[in-house]
């Protein structure tokens, strides 16, 4: 059997803590660069809602077609992040608040990538009912005031990946707070007596109503895992 010398030994022990810290150095760039996938994939959440309304107020078939065409790209974003994450999940052993960085990666990334699906269903109504516009004059300014509150949620989700400034979660709460309560009143003008638009239209314009709602909730998913991830402490709001 070969015997090492005692220098020998420590040769062999700086090696192996050598590559130790070598692996611990790039499993730490792969946990940087989930963060940034998240923020690119929400800053292209954001510029999906920013053109789907625009497309839907306007009745802009292209732009229509661009926010549909588009949201490829954050599947795409989205697959990828998964599957880094699960690979460091099943190469890596994490624990603790490596941990939950990447649990919370993955569940992040599944709420980010349905708000891109929600803001092309907004575009497909808009390309679905082209020439016309999807939803009456009477509800234009209620949509006009959801589709804002749906970008500053998704805005301020963008800083707060970037900066983890936890005071944003409440921030994004309030905003989606005024959503829900927009949100109902869509319900409340179409159920009225006086509401005279066709059974169409009155689909159409619960489903975008909805579909900011559900943005919004999504939106708050997402601030209460980075507040999770901050903290350590979860969030009872959590839907």
């Amino acid at each position: 059997m070969f015997i090492c010398t005692g220098k020998d030994s420590l040769s062999g022990y700086s090696t192996a803590g050598k590559e130790r810290e070598d692996v611990r150095k790039l499993f730490q760039a792969d946990l940087i660069n989930l963060g940034e996938q998240l923020i690119q994939i929400t800053t292209l959440v954001h510029t999906a809602m920013e053109k789907a309304y625009t497309a839907f107020d306007t009745t802009d078939l292209q732009l229509a077609e661009e926010v549909i065409a588009a949201d490829a790209q954050i599947d795409r974003l989205q697959v990828e992040l998964d599957e880094k994450a699960i690979e460091l999940l099943a190469l890596q052993g994490p624990v603790a608040s490596d941990l939950r960085m990447i649990v919370g990666a993955l569940r992040m990334s599944t709420s980010l990538e349905r708000m891109g699906d929600l803001a092309r269903h907004i575009a497909q109504l808009a390309r679905m009912r082209y020439p016309d516009r999807v939803a009456p004059d009477a509800l234009h300014p209620v949509f006009e005031k959801m589709a804002k509150l749906s970008t500053q949620i998704s805005s301020r989700l963008i800083t707060l990946l970037e900066t983890r400034e936890l005071h944003l979660v409440a921030e994004i709460h309030a905003l989606n707070e005024q959503l829900n309560d927009l949100h109902a009143s869509v319900f409340t003008t179409v159920a009225a007596e006086d509401w005279q638009q066709s059974a169409a239209t009155s689909v159409d314009s619960t489903l975008v109503s909805r579909f900011f709602e559900r943005f919004g909730d999504h939106g708050v998913s997402v601030a209460n895992k980075v507040d999770y991830l901050v903290t350590g402490a979860w969030d009872s709001r959590e839907r």
